[in-house]
């Protein structure tokens, strides 16, 4: 489990490919010396285990599913990648709960400049759309985030210059495709508030709204929305 904050930016030594899979190799900072064979990294929010440690090199196994479902099915030697190690339960959760398990990609649809922060406007598929709402988090290439508007297929974060230093994301230009992981917490409440209405569990829209919250005891008059 992750937290969304990032600690470093790794870069990509070697990408090995063998069929279907992959071996990664990353050079990553000496603060991270305390990673074992075995351990959960998140790279670019995608939760992946060690399997070697030389120095400052880490390798990962890339299965299919990963290469099918993330960009790290792009990355080549040389490219740079957000870094997280799985969270202790003694830590503070800074950002949101971040399982790794990526949702899907999304494609950036445009970067604009705010002061001295940035607004990134974000594509995605419109089946995760309705698991967005405005002020909710997202994890984009594993960095926690907070939504500020949302539409059918669309979704605008900004971005504080702290990040800015911190991550990869605006290496990134308009066109280029990001991981993208919604918070697992509304995909929970959507399966058990459907269970309960007897609904199939593979509706291809979800039946959450304002109204069918007010019924199961969420309202303005309970400062909910």
């Amino acid at each position: 489990m992750f937290t969304g904050l990032i600690e470093a930016i790794g870069e990509a030594r070697a990408v090995r490919r063998a069929g279907s899979e992959a071996t990664l190799t990353l050079q990553v900072p000496s603060f991270f010396s305390d990673c074992r064979p075995g351990d959960s990294i998140a790279v670019d929010g995608v939760c992946l285990t060690i399997t070697g440690i030389r120095g400052n090199l880490l390798d990962l196994d890339l299965s299919r599913e990963t290469l099918e479902r993330s960009t790290l099915k792009e990355l080549k030697a040389g490219g740079v990648v957000n870094l997280e190690r799985a969270m202790r339960l003694s830590d503070r959760l800074g950002g949101h709960l971040v399982s790794g398990h990526v949702d899907g990609t999304g494609v950036l649809k445009g970067i604009k400049r705010e002061g001295r922060s940035w607004l990134i406007q974000i594509n995605i598929d419109p089946s995760l759309s309705r698991y967005l709402i405005e002020k909710g988090s997202i994890a984009v290439d594993g960095i926690s985030l907070t939504i500020t508007s949302c539409s059918d297929n669309s979704f605008s974060v900004a971005i504080i210059p702290e990040t800015t230093r911190q991550t990869t994301l605006l290496r990134k230009k308009v066109g280029d495709t990001v991981n993208v992981e919604i918070d697992m917490i509304s995909k929970y409440i959507e399966k058990l508030i459907s269970e309960k209405q007897g609904a199939k569990p593979k509706e291809p829209r979800s039946s959450i709204d304002k109204d069918m919250l007010r019924r199961y005891g969420f309202g303005e008059d309970h400062g909910n929305f």
